[in-house]
């Protein structure tokens, strides 16, 4: 039997904090932190856990949202709302390898949806791609190399002149077809951002992720400066607006409009944002930030009330976002997040299952059936096994899962962030393996008690416990060592990415994986 998550929780402390960290959301599917309170109010973040670089799509009375997905195969999963802030994934968009892929655009034109993705596919440079779709459900296009090289960042507008044009880091701006496939002229400078004081503590300049629309005749430029990551007071939201796709432009008297001012502060790194109205026509901002303390949970989704003023301009409102606010006038509540546990009896694997740089041919090492799901071994170690990874919501949880063996196989439960950065155990015929530092650690290892065990990994606070069963799960042994993972996130390893759950098979042989379960907890 599981441990029952109050017996799991009792007695263990997370660990301090900066400052007190944000409220406790309410508790939906597993326990999995949500935003809205049920109250009329809301807390952020609205899509918990590693959700960077929110591109938002209003569609009739729907709202659609995607999201940087770096090396995950399948990619880039759709997530839709009626009310901003419960949100749902439907299914990924891009089920193909496109190597890296970070902050995408989701328009729809036409009639037809069109997702404009940065990526670089063989590790040689950056270029933008695009997939199309006649039901955002999909199926969606293989990706088109729209051939601008070193381009990231991509933002869709049409023009006043009718001609369609995509923005991208720099701020540089080429038109498109009237298809939106290829590019249709040179790549040109667009707008010159508005600058900081040289003694604010940013990262680096890097104006990108810019995001346009009309209003009253004004097209507005939403950017992001002062760098995504490094340290907490760098990232941060402008303005600027003009009459024309191509200028001139006039910068926002209130810029920066969205930054994180002290360490103090509930979210960090804020900035990447896009205005959206809401569902009675009030306006909003969705943005990425950190949560204090928990860079390893990657950048999570956040919501802010705009104003417009008299002058045509607009300010984000929302003030502490660590309360409580109120939710959107006029949207319909509707499904929050998903349940994460799962059989692995169906005929396919759930969308929120990814695997970390699949390859071309990763999903054939994945066999779902009515037995469970087996796993083909691929690599020597965590670190080249192409890991099945999955995007953790909450501050403290708790994953378990069963793992027989076959041949010469050995398979294992992760915290995974990339790989150079890992911890974990493992099990072949013989014996449990630590994974520590990115590393098995040799000396830790000790005999095995079968080729089928239940594995389970216990986060609180970043202290990490993990146990293993022979029985199902009806006893449980302690591993001996403890582990400490508050440091493996961007700042110090790169990526951009976050600590996920893993699953990983390595060597000859195969896994054959049956009864995962996820729980959140408070913490």
């Amino acid at each position: 039997m599981a441990i029952r998550r109050r017996e799991l929780f009792a007695g263990m402390a997370a660990v301090p904090l900066a400052a007190a960290p944000v409220r406790a959301a309410a508790r939906g599917a597993e326990g999995q932190r949500q935003a809205d309170l049920g109250d009329g109010t809301f807390v952020n973040p609205v899509v918990p856990g590693d959700h960077p670089d929110p591109t938002i799509l209003k569609d009739g009375d729907q709202y659609y949202m995607t999201f940087s997905s770096f090396e995950a195969v399948p990619g880039l999963v759709i997530w839709r709302s009626t009310d901003l802030v419960n949100w749902a994934p439907v299914a990924p968009a891009l089920t193909t390898s496109l190597g890296t892929v970070w902050a995408v655009d989701l328009v729809k034109h036409d009639g037809r949806y069109f997702i404009y993705i940065p990526a670089d596919p063989a590790g040689e440079g950056w270029g933008i791609f695009v997939i199309w779709a006649d039901r955002i459900e999909g199926p969606w296009s293989d990706p088109i190399d729209l051939k601008l090289p070193g381009c990231i960042d991509p933002g869709h507008v049409v023009g006043e002149d009718g001609r369609r044009y995509l923005f991208v880091n720099g701020i540089r701006k080429v038109r498109l077809t009237d298809d939106g496939l290829a590019t249709d002229g040179a790549l040109e400078p667009a707008y010159a951002p508005w600058t900081y004081p040289d003694d604010w503590v940013t990262e680096n300049f890097a104006p990108e992720g810019p995001k346009l629309m009309w209003r009253n005749g004004w097209l507005y430029l939403v950017t992001a400066v002062g760098g995504t990551a490094g340290p907490v007071t760098g990232h941060m939201v402008i303005a600027a607006r003009s009459r024309s796709v191509h200028g001139p432009w006039e910068h926002c008297p209130h810029n920066p409009l969205v930054r994180t001012a002290s360490a103090a502060e509930p979210w960090w790194s804020r900035g990447h944002a896009t205005l959206v109205e809401g569902p009675a026509g009030d306006w909003w901002m969705v943005y990425h930030g950190y949560e204090n303390g928990y860079r390893t949970l990657g950048r999570q989704t956040l919501l802010e009330p705009v104003a417009w003023t008299r002058d045509g301009w607009f300010r984000a409102t929302g003030g502490d976002l660590s309360k409580p606010l109120p939710k959107p006038r006029g949207g319909r509540p509707g499904p929050a997040g998903r349940a994460h546990s799962d059989g692995f009896r169906g005929p396919a694997l759930g969308v929120q299952w990814s695997q970390f740089q699949a390859g071309a041919h990763g999903r054939e090492r994945l066999s779902p059936g009515p037995d469970g799901l087996r796993m083909a071994g691929a690599g020597t170690s965590p670190a080249d096994s192409s890991p099945l990874t999955l995007i953790v919501p909450d501050r403290s949880y708790s994953a378990e899962v069963d793992i027989a063996l076959a041949g010469e196989a050995e398979a294992g439960l992760l915290l995974f962030y990339s790989h150079k950065a890992f911890v974990g155990i493992g099990f072949d015929r013989g014996q449990i393996h630590s994974y520590q530092y990115g590393a098995k650690q040799g000396w830790a290892s000790f005999p095995s008690p079968g080729p089928r065990l239940r594995l389970r990994i216990e986060n609180v606070g970043h202290v990490v416990t993990f146990r293993y069963s022979a029985d199902g799960g009806r006893s449980w042994s302690r591993h001996p060592t403890r582990m400490e993972v508050s440091g493996l996130h961007h700042n110090v390893f790169g990526g951009f990415d976050s600590l996920k759950l893993g699953l990983f098979c390595a060597g000859r042989g195969t896994a054959l994986l049956t009864d995962f379960r996820y729980a959140g907890e408070a913490g």
